[in-house]
């Protein structure tokens, strides 16, 4: 049985009319249980739960340092490629944006790799745009042979593939799978996916899954905060997908993160605007409602901001980031995916953590042979 069952359920579910029912006594019930059911979690990400943020805080503060002690994985991205076939109506590499394309040949990947490796990160992310006939798999596990030699850890954030694919990058030398929803409303994800492969919905959302069967370490999804008017429904069904996924493939590690919509090429503008408070209380929900699981936050944040949650449930962060292709070492036509609100280096990331006791960890995995 896959995820789409449970989605269907859910989406029979009426979320209006169990929002407006929740009481005070329910938010102080969910806060302090240490096994939630759905509905708490829900509870948590109402609006009715806003008075009770500092102590969801609170707890969230005290379960990450149990869970997770004070230590914060730090990565970065590397952009491959930009070439794109989707019309995502929100995305800066939309292939009707009218903006350089361009693909890292494997001597520009070893280059960027250099660069990277001298910050002293061990774990890479790496993207390209949804054009499988340009950044074919075959291109893909060339640059993992490239990247292996520089990094201990290799996620990749790419369009969504079979599960014999994924287990041929994994041979490559990759363990991690970052892929978001987008959104979780179907009606409102064919709006935004007009054409291209990523039109797709079902396949998209099984490809999690797939990742998992296929032997992924860690699998990382989410939804892009601001695209649905209604934040809360796209937050509860990521919320209850991550956990889906938790319980029936132990073995993987389930990270969400938690991006919202940042300025990029084209003129979309997001049918919601995600507050810091409402960041706050979306991350702390997370954090109680599912205490082992992952939670990122990238450099689309602020980094005062970035660094005033730490407390409240990350994990992971990036740092040095640049969401354009080759953007570690070019200084050319350095087109953006979208712009980043946190530019510091790795070092200074880093040492902003020691600065609030957190301890920054630069690798945190090998593979024994």
């Amino acid at each position: 049985m896959s995820f789409y069952t449970t989605l269907t359920r859910i989406e029979e579910f009426d979320l209006s009319s169990a929002l407006s029912s929740i009481s005070d006594s329910d938010i102080s019930r969910a806060i302090g249980k240490e096994h939630l059911s759905e509905t708490d979690f829900l509870t948590l990400i109402s609006d009715k739960a806003t008075p009770y943020l500092e102590k969801m805080a609170q707890r969230a503060s005290e379960i990450t340092r149990r869970q997770f002690g004070r230590a914060i994985g730090l990565y970065t991205p590397m952009y491959l490629s930009n070439h794109c076939a989707n019309h995502c109506v929100y995305c800066g590499f939309n292939c009707r944006n009218d903006i350089p394309r361009t693909q890292l040949t494997l001597d520009e990947v070893r280059t960027e790799a250099e660069a990277i490796a001298k910050s002293g990160l061990k774990h890479l992310l790496i993207l390209t745009g949804d054009a499988p006939r340009i950044a074919t798999v075959d291109y893909l596990k060339e640059c993992c042979a490239v990247l292996r030699e520089y990094f201990s850890s290799i996620s990749i954030e790419i369009y969504a593939l079979d599960t014999d694919q994924y287990a041929s990058l994994i041979e490559s030398g990759v363990d991690g799978l970052t892929i978001y929803q987008e959104t979780y409303n179907q009606e409102l994800y064919k709006h935004l996916h007009p054409k291209g492969p990523k039109k797709d919905y079902r396949y998209r959302l099984d490809a999690p899954e797939r990742g998992c069967i296929a032997g992924m370490r860690n699998v990382n999804i989410g939804c892009l905060l601001g695209l649905d008017r209604d934040w809360r429904r796209d937050i509860f069904v990521t919320a209850m997908h991550a956990a889906w996924l938790q319980k029936k493939y132990p073995e993987v590690e389930v990270n969400i993160s938690l991006p919202r919509m940042r300025p990029h090429e084209g003129e979309f503008q997001p049918g919601a605007v995600i507050s810091d408070r409402d960041m706050v209380q979306i991350m702390t929900a997370l954090r109680i409602f599912m205490p082992r699981c992952g939670i990122n936050i990238s450099t689309r944040e602020h980094p005062d901001f970035r660094e005033n949650i730490l407390r409240l449930g990350v994990t992971r962060m990036s740092a040095g980031v640049s969401t354009a292709v080759g953007g570690h070492t070019k200084e050319e036509d350095k087109t953006e995916q979208f712009e980043i609100s946190d530019s510091r280096s790795v070092a200074e990331i880093s040492a902003m953590l020691k600065e609030r006791n957190f301890q920054p960890v630069y690798k945190d995995w090998d593979e024994i042979s």
